[in-house]
């Protein structure tokens, strides 16, 4: 008679990081993590010196692509919007199988480079002011640690583990590098994503915060402010739009939120202006909110335009006075499904590693593949900072090993 061979049964997340946890080629790994903190903090240094505001990340992108390359991992290539993108190949790996995302977008928000490097007793500096220094050279700084430890460290991994620094994750970028990779042939086989966004250890972000992005530009028939004193000025015209839209009741349940982010429009102090406009960020936990805060501004400017109009403007006026809003960025909200295996890896890597972390809502790359119903979770890259998008940024090293081991083990584990 023929016996069954009993199924194995599943090793639990906590199983599964325990075991690849008590390598020892993964606790040479670790060790570099601290020791080689001088090494990975001087590449942070020289990319912070390379500007790259959306749409023009070119040259950081070149430098990364030059990293990839010197660490030997394969297939190092730019895409078509400029993501870089390289692979570690797993002992599974190969077209048409799973594979793991490790992903930190290379942007800025601020064209600005100047930095400054606080050093201790040693003469070792770990706090850099920089805009960009936490947002998101840390998290690149990190990628290419992590890269580091796979090659060098000789770490097996089941599936292949693609590292990407992608493009156009601030502002109106919209996440058009993240956007991009998962519209390509590529992302049927990406089975998790782990998005490297910021600093620290201390949140999982498994709800993609979803928000909303308009040009508004005000058109009027301009002219000399003495002399054509009384046609429609168009930034008096946009103040009074901004001044009724702030009036739109924001919940706190839904959270929502409206910013009037830039204005811009004039020639000098003495001329009308023949245009005024300014860019309006919406962003709430709700799709429908969203919907009913773009009801609003756009109702305001209308509102704001037939005032002028009804006081009585010239009969030019009447036919040059008009608004456009366009549409510059939206992105999805979504969660992660509380049951995936993702989030349950995470949560066991942070039991091995002592770590407390908290699930949140941000609006980060995750944004783009929790959308599609895939797995993905954003986390910080370690060490400390704060400032984000002010030119008053800064970032502090200490104690970045522990986001890096958080980061390897939890990949290590996924690719299994």
């Amino acid at each position: 008679m023929t016996r069954t061979k009993p199924a194995t049964r599943a090793a639990t997340a906590n199983e599964q990081v325990a075991e690849i946890a008590a390598r020892r080629e993964l606790h040479a790994a670790f060790d570099w993590f601290r020791t080689g903190e001088h090494e990975i903090l001087a590449r942070q240094i020289e990319l912070l010196k390379i500007p790259a505001p959306p749409f023009h990340e070119a040259a950081r992108a070149q430098w990364l692509m030059e990293q990839f390359i010197a660490l030997r991992l394969e297939d190092v290539h730019l895409d078509e919007v400029g993501n870089v993108i390289g692979s570690a190949r797993g002992d599974a790996g190969g077209a048409g199988n799973r594979m793991v995302l490790l992903s930190a977008h290379i942007d800025t928000v601020f064209h600005e480079t100047e930095y400054e490097i606080a050093r201790d007793d040693n003469g070792f500096g770990t706090r850099i002011a920089a805009p960009g220094a936490s947002d998101n050279a840390a998290g690149v700084a990190a990628l290419l640690a992590v890269a580091s430890a796979l090659r060098n460290k000789r770490l097996r991994h089941g599936a292949d583990i693609l590292l990407v620094g992608n493009v156009g994750e601030e502002g109106e970028g919209d996440l058009r590098g993240i956007r991009h990779l998962y519209a390509s042939r590529v992302a049927a086989n990406i089975a998790y994503a782990l998005v490297l966004d910021g600093t620290g250890t201390d949140s999982i972000v498994t709800e993609a915060l979803g928000s909303r992005r308009f040009e508004v530009t005000i058109h009027g028939p301009g002219g000399h402010s003495w002399q054509d004193y009384g046609r429609a000025n168009p930034i008096a015209v946009l103040a009074r739009a901004i001044s009724l839209f702030e009036q739109t009741p924001i919940p706190h349940e839904p959270r929502s939120s409206i910013n009037i982010g830039t204005i811009a429009g004039g020639t000098s102090v003495n001329t009308i202006p023949e245009s005024a406009g300014m860019r309006v960020d919406i962003r709430s936990v709700d799709p429908e909110e969203i919907k009913r805060l773009e009801a609003a501004l756009r109702n305001s400017i209308h509102l704001a335009v037939g005032e002028q109009l009804r006081r009585g403007g010239t009969k030019r006026d009447v036919l040059s006075l008009r608004y456009e809003v366009k549409q510059i960025g939206d992105r999805p909200a979504a969660e992660l499904k509380p049951n995936a295996r993702i989030l349950a890896v995470i949560k066991a890597v942070d039991a091995h590693l002592g770590i407390r972390a908290e699930t949140r809502r941000s609006s980060t790359d995750a944004n783009i593949p929790l959308s599609l119903g895939r797995e993905a979770v954003s986390i910080g890259a370690g060490g400390t900072g704060s400032g984000a998008h002010t030119l008053r940024e800064w970032f502090d090293s200490g104690g970045r090993d522990l986001a890096l081991k958080r980061i390897l083990l939890a990949a290590l584990a996924l690719a299994e």
